[in-house]
């Protein structure tokens, strides 16, 4: 792990990270000890760590596959806000309708309760970013499907949130008021039907 976590001291930019993040999916170092370094002490680490198990993610998905439960188990330990950038980001893809069936599987066999508690406390914390918080909505707003109570709790907190925080959160709102819009009408076509 320290050979991560000097590679991490440095600042690195987008191909750099794109780089590693295929040599890490080639198994030139572990993806556990990666998801590890991720939580690194030293913010700076911990967030590149983070940035590069985002790389192998969304680019290098197979590698990161035996790993997946991994992540899920560890995502409420996380406290760095530049790191959960990239956690979310993971975790919204994850739950998101155009995941993996491999993803999909995995997070429907996961209990999800731990990941939600967390999605919530960071969704109204003052300190974390909007950048996180976007994706906290993303993630909620996609896991109505398994947790049906959800629904309720998301629209009392983005209706609280809404005068608190920036634009940028304000529209992300928006976007979500539509997605939840949009499966209430998918729900009472699927019961008409019934």
């Amino acid at each position: 792990m320290q050979t991560l976590i000097n590679k991490f001291k440095i600042p690195i930019g987008k191909a750099s990270v794109q780089a590693f993040a295929k040599t890490i999916a080639d198994d030139a170092f572990s993806i556990e000890e990666l998801i590890a370094c991720s939580f690194h002490q030293d913010h700076q680490i911990g967030f590149r760590a983070a940035w590069a198990l985002e790389q192998v993610y969304f680019n290098h998905q197979p590698a990161f596959l035996p790993y997946a439960k991994a992540f899920l188990n560890c995502i409420h330990m996380q406290t760095n806000h530049s790191a959960n950038r990239s956690f979310m980001k993971i975790l919204a893809d994850m739950t998101g309708k155009k995941a993996s069936a491999e993803i999909k599987t995995i997070i429907n066999h996961h209990d999800t309760t731990q990941i939600l508690e967390v999605v919530f406390t960071w969704l109204i914390d003052n300190k974390v970013p909007v950048a996180v918080k976007s994706h906290c909505l993303s993630i909620l707003v996609n896991l109505v499907e398994k947790h049906d109570w959800i629904r309720e709790e998301l629209v009392q907190t983005m209706d609280f949130l809404i005068e608190k925080e920036s634009i940028a959160f304000f529209a992300k709102v928006k976007q979500i008021r539509k997605q939840l819009a949009i499966s209430d009408k998918r729900l009472q076509l699927s019961k008409r039907q019934i």
